[in-house]
Protein backbone atom coordinates (compact mmCIF):
# COMPACT_ATOMS: atom_id res chain seq x y z
CA UNK A 1 0.00 0.00 0.00
CA UNK A 2 1.57 3.74 -1.39
CA UNK A 3 0.54 6.89 0.55
CA UNK A 4 0.47 10.12 -0.94
CA UNK A 5 1.89 13.31 0.20
CA UNK A 6 0.79 16.52 -1.06
CA UNK A 7 3.62 19.00 -0.29
CA UNK A 8 2.75 23.23 0.42
CA UNK A 9 0.21 23.73 -2.54
CA UNK A 10 -1.59 26.38 -0.65
CA UNK A 11 -5.04 25.26 -1.58
CA UNK A 12 -6.55 24.10 1.53
CA UNK A 13 -5.51 20.74 0.91
CA UNK A 14 -3.83 18.77 3.76
CA UNK A 15 -0.18 19.64 3.12
CA UNK A 16 2.99 19.00 4.53
CA UNK A 17 5.72 21.22 5.29
CA UNK A 18 8.95 21.13 2.89
CA UNK A 19 12.62 21.48 4.70
CA UNK A 20 14.74 22.84 2.21
CA UNK A 21 18.42 24.13 2.39
CA UNK A 22 19.83 26.59 0.62
CA UNK A 23 23.52 26.63 0.29
CA UNK A 24 26.53 25.44 2.05
CA UNK A 25 27.83 26.47 -1.31
CA UNK A 26 25.66 28.77 -3.04
CA UNK A 27 26.18 32.50 -5.03
CA UNK A 28 23.57 34.10 -3.44
CA UNK A 29 25.41 33.17 0.11
CA UNK A 30 28.81 35.15 -0.70
CA UNK A 31 30.71 32.09 1.03
CA UNK A 32 29.49 28.63 2.87
CA UNK A 33 26.33 29.76 4.72
CA UNK A 34 23.39 27.44 4.62
CA UNK A 35 20.22 28.32 5.28
CA UNK A 36 17.90 25.59 6.67
CA UNK A 37 14.35 26.65 5.53
CA UNK A 38 10.79 25.23 5.69
CA UNK A 39 8.38 25.67 3.39
CA UNK A 40 4.72 25.78 2.93
CA UNK A 41 4.53 26.00 -0.91
CA UNK A 42 6.78 29.35 -1.74
CA UNK A 43 6.38 30.75 1.84
CA UNK A 44 9.15 30.61 4.41
CA UNK A 45 7.76 29.27 7.78
CA UNK A 46 10.95 29.45 9.68
CA UNK A 47 14.68 30.14 8.44
CA UNK A 48 17.88 28.86 10.69
CA UNK A 49 21.26 30.44 9.32
CA UNK A 50 23.69 27.94 10.24
CA UNK A 51 27.35 28.88 10.58
CA UNK A 52 31.14 27.40 10.88
CA UNK A 53 31.76 26.02 7.69
CA UNK A 54 34.35 28.08 6.90
CA UNK A 55 35.81 28.44 10.63
CA UNK A 56 39.29 29.30 10.36
CA UNK A 57 40.36 29.48 13.77
CA UNK A 58 41.54 32.78 13.56
CA UNK A 59 41.44 33.71 17.55
CA UNK A 60 43.35 30.77 18.37
CA UNK A 61 46.01 31.59 15.55
CA UNK A 62 46.12 34.53 17.35
CA UNK A 63 47.47 33.26 20.49
CA UNK A 64 50.67 31.99 18.74
CA UNK A 65 51.54 34.30 16.72
CA UNK A 66 53.47 37.73 17.27
CA UNK A 67 51.92 41.30 17.04
CA UNK A 68 53.11 42.07 13.76
CA UNK A 69 52.04 38.63 12.66
CA UNK A 70 48.62 39.27 13.66
CA UNK A 71 48.11 41.59 11.30
CA UNK A 72 48.32 39.37 8.70
CA UNK A 73 45.75 36.69 10.15
CA UNK A 74 42.70 40.02 11.12
CA UNK A 75 43.50 41.20 7.48
CA UNK A 76 41.13 38.48 6.00
CA UNK A 77 38.14 38.00 7.80
CA UNK A 78 36.45 40.66 6.15
CA UNK A 79 38.38 40.18 2.87
CA UNK A 80 36.83 43.36 1.62
CA UNK A 81 37.48 45.94 4.43
CA UNK A 82 41.49 44.57 5.05
CA UNK A 83 42.44 47.87 5.56
CA UNK A 84 39.71 48.67 8.34
CA UNK A 85 40.37 45.50 10.02
CA UNK A 86 44.23 45.78 10.55
CA UNK A 87 43.25 49.12 11.99
CA UNK A 88 41.57 47.91 15.30
CA UNK A 89 44.44 45.09 16.08
CA UNK A 90 47.30 48.28 15.38
CA UNK A 91 44.73 50.46 17.83
CA UNK A 92 44.43 47.96 20.23
CA UNK A 93 48.06 47.23 20.98
CA UNK A 94 49.41 50.65 20.49
CA UNK A 95 46.88 51.47 23.33
CA UNK A 96 48.26 48.84 25.36
CA UNK A 97 52.02 50.14 24.71
CA UNK A 98 50.94 53.74 25.25
CA UNK A 99 51.97 54.72 21.38
CA UNK A 100 51.49 57.68 20.46
CA UNK A 101 51.50 57.79 16.42
CA UNK A 102 52.73 60.54 14.47
CA UNK A 103 49.95 62.84 13.11
CA UNK A 104 50.77 62.58 9.48
CA UNK A 105 50.48 58.43 9.93
CA UNK A 106 47.13 58.77 11.77
CA UNK A 107 45.51 61.23 8.89
CA UNK A 108 46.92 59.21 6.14
CA UNK A 109 45.24 55.78 7.91
CA UNK A 110 41.84 57.97 8.44
CA UNK A 111 42.56 58.31 4.03
CA UNK A 112 43.04 55.03 3.69
CA UNK A 113 39.87 53.77 5.71
CA UNK A 114 37.61 55.88 3.92
CA UNK A 115 39.02 54.70 0.40
CA UNK A 116 38.95 50.94 1.67
CA UNK A 117 34.92 51.71 3.00
CA UNK A 118 34.11 53.05 -0.67
CA UNK A 119 35.46 50.11 -1.94
CA UNK A 120 33.38 47.42 0.14
CA UNK A 121 30.30 49.68 -0.54
CA UNK A 122 31.22 49.74 -4.59
CA UNK A 123 31.34 45.65 -4.05
CA UNK A 124 27.95 45.41 -2.40
CA UNK A 125 26.15 48.12 -4.80
CA UNK A 126 27.28 46.12 -7.82
CA UNK A 127 26.50 42.39 -6.48
CA UNK A 128 23.31 43.20 -4.68
CA UNK A 129 21.48 44.13 -7.85
CA UNK A 130 22.98 41.45 -10.07
CA UNK A 131 21.61 38.77 -7.00
CA UNK A 132 18.00 40.19 -7.65
CA UNK A 133 18.44 40.51 -11.44
CA UNK A 134 19.96 43.62 -12.89
CA UNK A 135 23.68 42.68 -14.19
CA UNK A 136 24.56 46.68 -15.38
CA UNK A 137 25.44 48.18 -12.13
CA UNK A 138 28.17 45.32 -11.81
CA UNK A 139 30.06 46.93 -14.61
CA UNK A 140 29.50 50.48 -12.85
CA UNK A 141 30.65 49.34 -9.43
CA UNK A 142 33.74 47.48 -10.91
CA UNK A 143 34.54 50.82 -13.21
CA UNK A 144 34.91 52.63 -9.68
CA UNK A 145 36.23 50.13 -7.83
CA UNK A 146 39.10 49.62 -9.96
CA UNK A 147 40.22 53.51 -9.68
CA UNK A 148 40.41 53.29 -6.45
CA UNK A 149 42.09 50.41 -5.96
CA UNK A 150 44.95 51.70 -8.16
CA UNK A 151 45.25 54.03 -5.75
CA UNK A 152 45.45 51.53 -2.62
CA UNK A 153 47.87 49.48 -4.62
CA UNK A 154 50.46 52.23 -5.44
CA UNK A 155 50.23 52.99 -1.89
CA UNK A 156 50.56 49.68 -0.40
CA UNK A 157 51.49 47.28 -2.97
CA UNK A 158 48.44 44.89 -2.37
CA UNK A 159 45.33 44.67 -4.32
CA UNK A 160 42.95 43.25 -1.49
CA UNK A 161 45.25 42.71 1.63
CA UNK A 162 46.91 45.25 2.10
CA UNK A 163 49.22 44.91 5.43
CA UNK A 164 49.72 48.31 5.10
CA UNK A 165 49.38 49.25 9.03
CA UNK A 166 51.96 48.46 11.27
CA UNK A 167 52.20 49.05 15.11
CA UNK A 168 52.76 52.53 15.58
CA UNK A 169 51.96 54.04 12.16
CA UNK A 170 52.08 52.76 8.46
CA UNK A 171 54.50 50.29 6.56
CA UNK A 172 56.29 53.22 4.86
CA UNK A 173 55.73 56.94 3.19
CA UNK A 174 53.51 57.02 0.28
CA UNK A 175 54.85 57.99 -3.27
CA UNK A 176 55.69 61.06 -4.25
CA UNK A 177 53.14 62.63 -5.45
CA UNK A 178 50.72 60.27 -4.24
CA UNK A 179 48.06 62.75 -2.61
CA UNK A 180 47.14 64.43 -5.69
CA UNK A 181 46.80 60.92 -7.74
CA UNK A 182 44.68 60.14 -4.91
CA UNK A 183 42.31 63.26 -5.08
CA UNK A 184 42.01 62.74 -8.55
CA UNK A 185 40.80 59.61 -8.22
CA UNK A 186 38.34 60.56 -5.73
CA UNK A 187 37.06 63.11 -7.56
CA UNK A 188 36.77 61.04 -10.95
CA UNK A 189 34.56 58.35 -8.72
CA UNK A 190 32.40 61.10 -7.29
CA UNK A 191 31.97 62.47 -10.51
CA UNK A 192 31.00 59.12 -12.09
CA UNK A 193 28.60 57.74 -9.53
CA UNK A 194 25.28 59.49 -10.34
CA UNK A 195 25.91 57.04 -13.38
CA UNK A 196 25.14 53.76 -10.97
CA UNK A 197 22.92 56.13 -8.72
CA UNK A 198 20.73 57.22 -11.66
CA UNK A 199 20.74 53.56 -12.85
CA UNK A 200 19.27 51.71 -9.69
CA UNK A 201 18.10 54.10 -7.14
CA UNK A 202 14.69 54.73 -8.55
CA UNK A 203 14.48 51.61 -10.89
CA UNK A 204 10.94 50.91 -10.97
CA UNK A 205 11.51 47.07 -11.03
CA UNK A 206 14.26 47.12 -8.51
CA UNK A 207 11.78 49.20 -6.55
CA UNK A 208 9.40 46.43 -6.66
CA UNK A 209 11.78 43.72 -5.51
CA UNK A 210 13.14 45.82 -2.79
CA UNK A 211 10.77 48.27 -0.84
CA UNK A 212 8.58 47.32 2.11
CA UNK A 213 10.53 43.85 1.95
CA UNK A 214 12.31 42.39 4.79
CA UNK A 215 11.88 44.82 7.43
CA UNK A 216 14.07 44.67 10.28
CA UNK A 217 12.39 47.17 13.01
CA UNK A 218 14.72 49.48 15.32
CA UNK A 219 14.32 47.54 17.92
CA UNK A 220 14.69 43.69 16.73
CA UNK A 221 18.05 45.45 14.86
CA UNK A 222 19.26 46.93 18.44
CA UNK A 223 18.22 43.13 20.24
CA UNK A 224 20.32 41.89 17.44
CA UNK A 225 23.09 43.86 17.45
CA UNK A 226 22.93 44.89 14.32
CA UNK A 227 25.50 47.76 13.30
CA UNK A 228 26.81 49.35 10.45
CA UNK A 229 24.22 50.10 7.40
CA UNK A 230 22.26 47.30 8.30
CA UNK A 231 21.21 49.05 11.52
CA UNK A 232 21.04 52.81 10.16
CA UNK A 233 18.92 51.48 8.04
CA UNK A 234 16.81 50.49 10.63
CA UNK A 235 16.89 54.34 12.55
CA UNK A 236 19.54 53.25 14.53
CA UNK A 237 21.29 56.62 14.41
CA UNK A 238 24.92 55.12 15.97
CA UNK A 239 28.16 55.62 14.25
CA UNK A 240 31.64 55.43 15.88
CA UNK A 241 33.80 58.02 14.11
CA UNK A 242 30.77 60.57 15.34
CA UNK A 243 30.18 59.03 18.61
CA UNK A 244 33.19 58.01 20.16
CA UNK A 245 35.94 59.23 17.58
CA UNK A 246 39.26 57.35 16.53
CA UNK A 247 41.90 58.12 13.91
CA UNK A 248 41.46 61.87 12.71
CA UNK A 249 37.77 61.39 13.29
CA UNK A 250 37.48 63.96 15.80
CA UNK A 251 38.77 66.79 13.56
CA UNK A 252 36.45 66.15 10.97
CA UNK A 253 32.39 66.27 10.70
CA UNK A 254 31.25 63.17 10.40
CA UNK A 255 27.53 63.06 8.88
CA UNK A 256 25.92 59.79 9.35
CA UNK A 257 23.27 58.74 7.01
CA UNK A 258 20.34 56.75 8.27
CA UNK A 259 16.65 55.70 7.11
CA UNK A 260 13.84 54.48 9.08
CA UNK A 261 11.92 52.22 6.70
CA UNK A 262 14.26 49.29 7.78
CA UNK A 263 13.51 47.42 4.76
CA UNK A 264 16.12 46.28 1.84
CA UNK A 265 15.63 49.55 -0.31
CA UNK A 266 16.42 51.48 3.28
CA UNK A 267 20.12 49.16 3.63
CA UNK A 268 20.87 50.00 -0.03
CA UNK A 269 20.27 53.31 0.21
CA UNK A 270 22.79 53.66 3.31
CA UNK A 271 24.97 51.88 1.23
CA UNK A 272 24.55 53.56 -1.71
CA UNK A 273 24.57 57.66 0.00
CA UNK A 274 27.74 56.97 2.49
CA UNK A 275 29.77 56.55 -0.57
CA UNK A 276 29.53 59.69 -1.06
CA UNK A 277 30.10 60.82 2.72
CA UNK A 278 33.82 58.60 2.56
CA UNK A 279 34.83 60.48 -0.82
CA UNK A 280 34.41 64.12 1.07
CA UNK A 281 36.11 62.75 4.33
CA UNK A 282 38.66 60.95 2.36
CA UNK A 283 39.28 63.96 0.20
CA UNK A 284 39.40 66.22 3.67
CA UNK A 285 42.30 63.98 4.78
CA UNK A 286 44.32 64.07 2.09
CA UNK A 287 43.74 67.55 1.94
CA UNK A 288 45.14 67.55 5.64
CA UNK A 289 48.10 64.91 4.80
CA UNK A 290 49.23 67.82 2.26
CA UNK A 291 49.71 70.41 5.08
CA UNK A 292 51.67 67.93 7.24
CA UNK A 293 55.49 66.43 7.31
CA UNK A 294 57.29 64.33 9.46
CA UNK A 295 57.24 60.59 10.06
CA UNK A 296 54.96 57.35 9.03
CA UNK A 297 55.11 55.56 11.91
CA UNK A 298 57.65 54.93 15.36
CA UNK A 299 60.61 53.63 16.16
CA UNK A 300 59.50 49.92 17.30
CA UNK A 301 62.28 47.15 19.62
CA UNK A 302 63.08 44.06 17.31
CA UNK A 303 60.69 42.04 19.47
CA UNK A 304 57.43 43.84 20.22
CA UNK A 305 55.77 43.14 23.58
CA UNK A 306 52.58 44.72 24.63
CA UNK A 307 52.31 44.65 28.76
CA UNK A 308 50.19 42.90 30.96
CA UNK A 309 46.66 44.21 30.80
CA UNK A 310 43.64 44.58 28.43
CA UNK A 311 41.94 46.84 26.10
CA UNK A 312 39.28 46.47 24.00
CA UNK A 313 39.30 48.80 20.29
CA UNK A 314 36.54 49.19 18.50
CA UNK A 315 35.95 50.78 14.93
CA UNK A 316 33.34 51.57 11.98
CA UNK A 317 33.94 48.90 9.72
CA UNK A 318 32.28 49.25 6.19
CA UNK A 319 29.55 46.65 7.40
CA UNK A 320 29.32 47.78 10.95
CA UNK A 321 31.24 47.75 14.18
CA UNK A 322 34.22 45.31 14.61
CA UNK A 323 35.97 44.91 17.66
CA UNK A 324 39.06 43.48 19.28
CA UNK A 325 39.33 42.38 22.95
CA UNK A 326 42.98 42.42 23.84
CA UNK A 327 44.27 40.22 27.04
CA UNK A 328 48.33 40.39 27.22
CA UNK A 329 50.42 38.60 29.57
CA UNK A 330 53.91 40.81 28.53
CA UNK A 331 54.84 38.47 26.16
CA UNK A 332 55.09 38.91 22.08
CA UNK A 333 52.33 36.87 21.21
CA UNK A 334 48.50 37.99 22.43
CA UNK A 335 47.45 35.99 25.96
CA UNK A 336 43.71 36.36 23.92
CA UNK A 337 42.31 38.40 21.42
CA UNK A 338 38.77 38.25 21.21
CA UNK A 339 37.04 39.27 17.87
CA UNK A 340 33.54 41.14 17.78
CA UNK A 341 32.86 41.32 13.99
CA UNK A 342 29.81 43.31 12.10
CA UNK A 343 28.80 40.06 10.12
CA UNK A 344 28.06 38.02 12.80
CA UNK A 345 25.41 40.21 14.46
CA UNK A 346 23.60 41.37 11.18
CA UNK A 347 22.96 38.08 9.99
CA UNK A 348 21.49 36.79 13.71
CA UNK A 349 18.60 38.94 12.55
CA UNK A 350 17.73 36.29 9.13
CA UNK A 351 16.08 34.54 11.42
CA UNK A 352 13.30 36.60 12.34
CA UNK A 353 13.27 38.67 8.82
CA UNK A 354 12.85 35.55 6.63
CA UNK A 355 9.86 33.70 8.18
CA UNK A 356 6.55 34.87 6.31
CA UNK A 357 8.21 36.17 3.31
CA UNK A 358 8.21 34.44 -0.49
CA UNK A 359 11.28 32.68 -1.69
CA UNK A 360 11.86 34.96 -4.53
CA UNK A 361 12.14 37.85 -2.21
CA UNK A 362 14.84 35.51 0.31
CA UNK A 363 17.76 36.05 -1.98
CA UNK A 364 16.78 40.14 -1.93
CA UNK A 365 17.05 40.01 1.65
CA UNK A 366 19.72 37.76 2.21
CA UNK A 367 21.71 40.19 -0.30
CA UNK A 368 20.35 43.19 1.71
CA UNK A 369 22.24 42.40 4.86
CA UNK A 370 26.11 42.58 3.41
CA UNK A 371 27.80 40.03 5.06
CA UNK A 372 30.92 38.70 4.70
CA UNK A 373 30.83 34.80 5.29
CA UNK A 374 34.72 35.07 6.51
CA UNK A 375 33.31 37.79 9.01
CA UNK A 376 30.69 35.56 10.59
CA UNK A 377 32.88 32.13 10.94
CA UNK A 378 36.10 34.20 11.63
Amino acid sequence: MTSELTVGTGTGLETADMVLNIGPQHPSTHGVLRLKLVLDGERVVSAEPIIGYMHRGAEKLFEVRDYRQIIMLANRHDWLSAFCNELGVVLAVERLMGIEVPDRAVWLRTALAELNRVLNHLMFLGSYPLEIGAITPMFYAFRERETIQAVLEEASGGRMHYMYNRVGGLKEEVPAGWTTRARAAVDQVRRRMPDLDNLIRRNEIFLARTVGVGVLPAADAAAFGASGPVGRASGLDFDLRRDEPYLAYGELSVPVVTRTAGDCHSRFEVLLDQVYVSLDLAQACLDRVDQLTGPVNVRLPKVVKAPEGHTYAWTENPLGVNGYYLVSRGEKTPWRLKLRTASYSNVQALSTLLPGTLVPDLIAILGSMFFVVGDIDK
